[in-house]
């Protein structure tokens, strides 16, 4: 077998690599929420690519196991947002939850049409040309974390967490 060198590895690595950075997530909100679909955009600073993880069912047999393909889940996806002085992000997700479950109240919406949405999040290359989608279908908000506040932090932007749920995810390579 012969022995590898940098340059083969460098033939194998395709456009220098998917980079971490090069991305954009477009979260849609439903009517009720409000929300600018554009400026999210711009303020999601941190997201992920989707995990799934399929289970297993085991069969015993005489002392063996035989292992089975079993269900699919889908963990929660978690988007790290910028937060600017409007707040225009965080007020429709409040709203948003609002509108699942009230604050004052154990009312909201019932219909999963009214208040599950699709959102996407695109894997882009150094020319900003889609180069993977991944839609997560029927999503909505189920935490949203605190924004810290503090006398000790100068010059920074705050932020905040959205974890969301979500029914499963397609990609551009999935059907």
């Amino acid at each position: 077998m012969a022995i590898l060198g940098i340059d083969d590895f460098k033939s194998k690595l395709r456009g220098g690599g998917a980079r971490a950075n090069l991305f954009k997530a477009t979260i849609n909100y439903p009517r009720f929420a409000g929300g600018d679909v554009e400026a999210t955009q711009f303020l999601v600073r941190a997201a992920s690519l989707p995990q799934s993880t399929m289970t297993t069912t085991v069969v015993p047999f005489r002392g063996r196991e035989l292992k089975l393909s079993g269900t699919r889940t889908f963990p929660d996806w978690t988007t790290t947002i910028l937060n600017d002085t409007d707040f225009r992000v965080r007020n429709a997700l409040e709203r948003w939850m609002n509108g699942v479950n009230a604050h004052s109240a154990n009312t909201g919406f019932t219909d999963p049409l009214d208040y599950q949405s699709d959102l996407k999040v695109e894997q882009l290359d150094r020319d900003e040309k889609v180069i993977k989608t991944y839609v997560f279908r029927g999503a909505f908000p189920i935490d949203l974390s605190e924004i810290t506040l503090n006398y000790n932090e100068n010059d920074v932007v705050e932020e905040f967490s959205c974890t969301w749920s979500f029914q499963y995810w397609e990609s551009n390579t999935t059907s």
